[in-house]
Formats: structure tokens, sequence, C-alpha cells
């Protein structure tokens, strides 16, 4: 923001002009600097997504009278929430310029580590962390295939994609798992005002991210290890344990998704669900994450989330075949990428 000012004649009679007043030379330096910004491509690319969603609100909200209800803003907020969880895994890995293809076949194995879990009596407590640390061991075999076997990332998860999806059938047999959990439902069910338990936890997660990657001296050699390697290990940053640290964060976050997955089907299924994969990617990419690493926040990835579930919702409630959602989403990530060339 621009420094306060005074007028020079005004403070020769011993006054100042008023901060708010509409005489003062802020107010057309203010409206100036907007109109700059609004004429500017790369502010619309900077906030693409915010832009976007409200948009996507309007249009939605005059189009069907049920989007803007208190159940279906509710039913959007828990199904973002999975998305919300992923993504943020995804966004860390692909701020250190690599990229996590195997985020959604972790989780599925994830699901089915609980699954198994619950089917042989073990309290729910225990099941969580059997699907949690299932999935961490994914992200720990990508972070040292990548850091350590210096195979390239999209390879590496690539491979452990195919490698999660068959341990996922191979272990349940592909049948599904009912899991009928008074808790689980409870869970699902029940949040504060609007908010759902399991946007609560996203909405933790998010938080925490934040945290780590804008506090701590971890987030510090995290984007600079992103912007450049070679200049980071010049400074002594191991960036062999940044890339195991950032697969290892995705591979717990997916199985925390795996876990708001599983609350909110009710029941542990094998098949690969590749729409998460795409979509925690089109997310990043909506949310102003540069793909080549070293810049990007948290809330934008979040918003981009929250865009594409809206989206989803939106072309459910007009009743639009489910067969044209994915070219839908297809069409908004190249015009968020388009627009993310312009952004400063």
């Amino acid at each position: 923001m621009s420094s306060i000012s005074h007028d020079p004649s005004t403070q020769a009679k011993g006054t100042s002009t008023p901060v708010n007043s509409p005489r003062s030379p802020r107010s057309p330096k203010a409206a100036a600097g907007w109109q700059q910004d609004l004429k500017s491509i790369s502010w619309w690319a900077e906030h693409a997504a915010i832009i976007g969603l409200i948009g996507l609100v309007i249009v939605f909200t005059a189009l069907s009278p049920v989007f803007l209800t208190v159940g279906n803003i509710q039913s959007i907020l828990i199904a973002a929430s999975i998305l919300i969880v992923l993504t943020i895994g995804q966004s860390f890995v692909i701020l250190s310029d690599g990229i996590d293809l195997s985020v959604a076949a972790t989780m599925t194995l994830g699901v089915i580590a609980f699954g198994l879990a619950y089917a042989q009596g073990a309290g729910l407590l225990v099941c969580m962390i059997a699907a949690v640390a299932t999935s961490a061991v994914i992200g720990i075999l990508n972070g040292v295939l990548v850091a350590k076997g210096r195979i390239t990332d999209f390879i590496v998860t690539l491979g452990t994609l195919s490698i999660a999806s068959g341990l996922a059938l191979v272990l349940s047999d592909g049948k599904p798992i009912s899991i009928t959990s008074i808790e689980l439902i409870n869970f699902s069910t029940h949040g504060v005002l609007i908010f759902g338990n399991p946007f609560i936890v996203a909405a933790a997660v998010a938080i925490i991210a934040h945290v780590v990657l804008f506090r701590t001296r971890f987030g510090t050699h995290l984007f600079a290890t992103g912007g450049s390697k070679e200049a980071a290990q010049a400074t002594g940053i191991s960036t062999a344990r940044i890339k195991i640290a950032v697969y290892t964060i995705s591979g717990v976050l997916a199985g925390i998704a795996a876990i708001l997955l599983i609350a909110r089907v009710g029941a542990s299924e094998p098949a690969a669900n590749t729409t998460f994969l795409l979509n925690s990617v089109a997310a990043v990419v909506l949310g102003g994450v540069s793909l080549t690493g070293g810049r990007g926040s948290i809330f934008g990835p979040i918003v981009g989330a929250l865009l594409l579930t809206v989206l989803t919702n939106g072309l459910t409630l007009m009743n639009v075949s489910q067969f044209y959602q994915p070219l839908a989403v297809g069409v908004v990530v190249i015009l968020a990428a388009l627009l993310s060339r312009f952004q400063k």
C-alpha cells in the first residue's frame, strides 16, 4: 500500500488531510493502481483460481436454486476435503520440482490397508495407523528412488502407481470390504455449522502445511531446492533429504485422504480412482504453483480444489452427463496452464 501523504498547503495551516478524505491524493492513486491491475494479464493470471471460483458460484446459483442451499454447500465442502488433502501433498512435491503420479493409487492402497485391518477386528485407531503407514511406505519408496536412485520422478511414480494399484487388487482379491462403523458415520455426518468434520480435518492439514512451508527452515530449503537444485546444494542444503521428505509427506497425506474417503463411502474399494490424481495436479496448476518448482502457496491449490469440486457439483445439479465432466475439467486446466505463462 502507498504511504500516507499530506497536502503541503494544508500543513502550512497546521492541519493535515484526513486519510479517508475524498480529496486525499491517495484515492486517485489507488484507483489508478486498480485500473492498471485490471488491465494487466499477469494480475488475472495470479488470481485465476479465485476469480474462476467466484464466477462458477454466480453461474450455478443463477442456474440452479439448489446450489446455494446449506445442504449442498456442506456436500461440496465434504467432497472437496479429500481432494484438498491430496492436493496439499501434491503441492509439496511439485514445489520441489517433482510430481507424484502415484498419489491416487497410494490412497487406494491405504484404503485397502484400513479395510483389511478392520476385517481382522482391529480398532479404528489401528486401522487408521495401518492406512497412513502403508501409504507412507509408498511415499518413502518414491522419495528414495528419486533422490538416491536418481531416477526421473515421472518414471518412479508411474511405476509405484502400478505397484500400489496391483497390491490393492491382490490384497483385497478385487472385492470391496464393507465398513459399518458408527464412529465413522458420526464423524462424516457431523461438524461445526456448515463445515463437516472431514473439511475441518482438511483445513487443519492446510494450516499445518502453510506453517511448515513459510515458517520453518524445511520450507525455506524446499523452495530453494525447487528453485534451483544446484544452487541449493551449493549452499549446503541436502536436496536428497528434501526429496525424500516431500514424497513421504505426500504419502502420509494420501493415507489421511484414504481415511476421509472411507468415512464418506463406508467401504474399502480396491479400484483406483484416477480422477483424484488428475484433479490433484489440476488444482495445483489452478492454484498458481509453478510446475518447475520453487514458487507457490497452499491457499492457491486449495481454491483450485474447491473450484474443481464446485464445477463437478454444479454440472451434476444441472443434469449434465458425467461423460462431459472430465471434458470440462480438462478445458479449465488447459486455460489455467495458459494463464500461468503470464504470472510474474
